[in-house]
């Protein structure tokens, strides 16, 4: 069995490969079961402390290959110098159970989870989408900046964050890109100029305001993964077509569909399509250059899958 660590990932992984990969699995489909959530106890729990988080992710083809995602969460490593999320992926042959390599999860996360975002934005951005904004300077944002610049003719890149410094820092790493990259003060300024709106961020409140949003926006949705959190306000979700990852997960973890959807704001019904539905042609993606869409991602061990087997065949 290998083992494959992170640069071996990230050299392997180039955004339009893997979106390309992501797009035909989803195509594919494969057997996802119900993730595994576990609480996991911690001497200093009693004390004040927090428990850790087990999850476990399955997913696999028949006759192809299966895959598991361990990741753990344990809040309180950060006073122990050590990252909260931690995880591994077990890649095996489907048909023996044979293993076939242990790769390192944080890695395959950023780079699936941004490769599912360019990938919704392959169906629902402008072709034309010149200026993007990154909401959020954390682990995730370089990758979303970086895939959707392998999708679309981004030409800026806006980088808006709480904290100024660290948008700062991120705009600079950027500085050998096709690109430009900037801080931004303003954050409806910032919105109101995007043709594509990207948000990774851990917000309990609304950060983008639908009446900020130009006509023709795409508005991407990657962080807010549980039903109290969200980035976007109800009249983001009234201006947009929306779209989802999933449906079994967007429509119960996302706060900025469950929320809508809980309130009477968004239908059922008004969730346009999933990827499931807009890469086997079943569901139209954007049908106008001034339309809205806004697309929400919670994750799904299918793209775990799709990125475990591209870096496999990549590095052997």
């Amino acid at each position: 069995m290998r083992l494959i660590d992170a640069a071996e990932v990230h050299a392997a992984l180039d955004y339009a490969a893997l979106t390309d990969r992501l797009e035909r699995m989803f195509r594919e489909g494969c057997e996802l079961p119900v993730r595994h959530h576990h609480v996991i106890k911690t001497p200093q729990g009693p004390r004040g402390g927090l428990d850790g988080t087990l999850l476990l992710m399955p997913a696999w083809q028949v006759g192809k290959h299966f895959g598991v995602k361990m990741v753990t969460v344990f809040p309180d490593n950060a006073q122990k110098s050590l990252p909260a999320v931690m995880g591994l992926y077990l890649l095996a042959d489907a048909t023996t159970g044979n293993p076939i390599a242990l790769i390192d999860g944080p890695s395959i996360t950023v780079r699936r989870t941004a490769s599912a975002s360019a990938l919704a934005s392959r169906y629902l951005s402008r072709d034309d989408a010149k200026v993007m904004l990154m909401v959020g300077a954390g682990a995730l944002a370089p990758h979303l900046i970086a895939a959707h610049a392998a999708t679309r003719p981004i030409s800026k890149a806006l980088i808006w964050a709480r904290d100024e410094n660290k948008a700062r820092a991120l705009a600079a790493s950027f500085k050998d890109a096709k690109f430009q990259a900037i801080a931004a003060k303003d954050l409806a300024s910032a919105v109101a100029e995007a043709d594509i709106v990207s948000c990774a961020t851990l917000s309990k409140e609304p950060l983008v305001r639908g009446a900020w949003l130009k006509a023709g926006a795409h508005v991407d949705l990657v962080g807010a993964f549980t039903p109290e959190m969200r980035e976007s306000d109800d009249e983001s979700i009234r201006r947009a077509r929306v779209f989802v990852d999933t449906r079994s997960g967007a429509l119960k973890e996302g706060g900025d569909v469950v929320q809508p959807l809980r309130s009477g704001v968004l239908k059922p019904e008004g969730v346009v399509a999933d990827l499931f539905e807009l890469t086997r042609a079943e569901k139209k993606g954007r049908t106008g250059p001034r339309e809205i869409t806004l697309f929400k991602s919670v994750g799904t061990a299918l793209e775990d899958l799709a990125a475990a087997e591209l870096t496999v065949e990549r590095t052997a």
